[in-house]
């Protein structure tokens, strides 16, 4: 969530019909009933557009790529660095385990015809309290994403123009701040809108970033920087909860996976094509950790882009490239945000409260990214606290009392167990460890 966000943007059969307002599915049926909250908890899952005859698995597949790529591949070689060669085992083995709890939210989906977004699984299993619960880690998942967005473009635009500096009055902004503060210029009038269809095509570019940037460390590689004669550290225990919420952040984007399923055409093929998706994100995920890591080895910044020479024509390819789809995805981000507090207080769509209330969540994300220094902590926080949630602890949860697999001990319940005591300590100590770094460093 992106962190890869919690956010995914569907790629349609068709261009007809396209709208961010519209909800995926109908909900015309009179015995399905779904309250403002459930409405309004679709909105985190993308605002998609519709699909007529329902996606094809190849779309599928894009859709759940995009889904899953995100800023996240920036920070993988840092996350070797972090937690050795060895944590790359760990990263497979987190892939692994991504893919089978996505499975779990597939079954979940197939309980009852209404569940059709993740908080409505949250709804079906616990009732209103777990569905407000799994709803509020989403808001609190996407505002989180939105300031590391933020950050994103702070350092980048830093290394792309170094020793920029602003002089208004007393006041002097240069640096990281500076460009923070520009980017949130750009990006202000797009949380004003209501009709984000277009900025939801152009965030579709993450899946290129990716590419990109793979295809950048390769350039950089074999035309300038070479290999490290250092080997670098095969295991660092002191790193390896850092290690382990930046690869959760890698496979985040469980939340939106009720909704890709939904549009689905031929929904017995979930578990294929999810397969498919996760096999090539881990590949490129992978292959841009190890590349980070041998050409910069333990000298790699939080964002690979950072190492990269200012003045090769590749660098500026892979920033420019990276930098447009925080752009553009930050306004789908708050969008939910935005709309539910809006809803909260009761306030006109059309009013000028609307416009204050998201020009001030927007200038807050910009004094906490301006506030958090270093864009590694923040993203191993997210993947060590709330990807965990998401893609671990709330589809292993639904799934047992959804279908009270808790009742008989067979290998499926032992192996849910396994999965929910990694994803506990996980969340504890990547956590503690994040949390404590982010309050070290301020």
């Amino acid at each position: 969530m992106e962190a890869n966000c919690a956010q995914v943007v569907l790629i349609p059969e068709r261009d007809d019909d396209v709208s961010l307002t519209k909800p995926l599915l109908s909900q015309e049926n009179n015995h399905v009933e779904v309250n403002q909250l459930s409405l309004k908890t679709k909105d985190l899952e993308g605002q998609l557009p519709l699909y007529n005859n329902g996606a094809s698995s190849s779309r599928t597949c894009l859709n759940l790529i995009n889904a899953v790529s995100g800023v996240g591949v920036l920070s993988m070689p840092y996350a070797v660095a972090q937690g050795g060669w060895l944590s790359l085992v760990i990263f497979l083995l987190v892939g692994l385990l991504c893919y089978y709890t996505g499975i779990l939210i597939q079954r979940c989906m197939r309980a009852h015809p209404s569940i059709h977004s993740y908080p409505d699984i949250g709804r079906y299993a616990f009732g209103p309290t777990g569905q407000n619960i799994i709803a509020a880690f989403m808001y609190i998942e996407l505002y989180l994403v939105a300031i590391s967005f933020l950050i994103l473009e702070g350092d980048n635009l830093d290394k792309l123009f170094p020793g920029s500096k602003v002089e208004f009055y007393s006041v002097t902004l240069e640096g990281k701040k500076l460009f923070i503060l520009l980017a949130a210029f750009i990006i202000l009038p797009t949380t004003w809108l209501r009709d984000l269809a277009v900025l939801a095509y152009v965030s579709a570019i993450g899946l290129v970033a990716s590419v990109v940037l793979t295809g950048s460390l390769v350039w950089a590689c074999i035309a300038d920087a070479g290999i490290q004669q250092t080997k670098g550290d095969m295991l660092n225990l002191q790193g390896l909860p850092t290690a382990l919420g930046l690869y959760f952040v890698c496979f985040t984007g469980h939340a939106v996976f009720p909704t890709i399923y939904s549009s689905m055409r031929n929904k017995n093929q979930f578990s294929k094509v999810l397969f498919i998706s996760t096999i090539l994100c881990t590949l490129n995920y992978g292959l841009t950790a190890v590349l980070g890591y041998l050409i910069y080895g333990n000298e790699v910044q939080s964002q690979v882009t950072l190492n990269l020479p200012s003045d090769k024509i590749y660098t500026k390819i892979a920033i420019y490239t990276t930098l447009i789809n925080p752009l553009a995805k930050y306004a789908l981000l708050i969008a939910p945000i935005t709309s539910a507090i809006e809803e909260r207080i009761s306030v006109i769509v059309k009013s000028s409260t609307s416009l204050v209330i998201r020009t001030l969540i927007l200038l807050s994300t910009v004094v906490l990214a301006s506030s958090i220094p270093f864009f590694g902590y923040l993203m191993s926080f997210i993947g060590s606290f709330l990807s965990v949630m998401a893609t671990v602890l709330f589809p292993c949860v639904c799934y047992l009392k959804i279908y009270g697999s808790f009742r008989a001990v067979s290998a499926e319940l032992v192996a849910i167990l396994f999965i929910l005591i990694v994803g506990v300590l996980v969340a504890v100590m990547g956590t503690y460890t994040s949390l404590q770094q982010i309050i070290g460093s301020l």
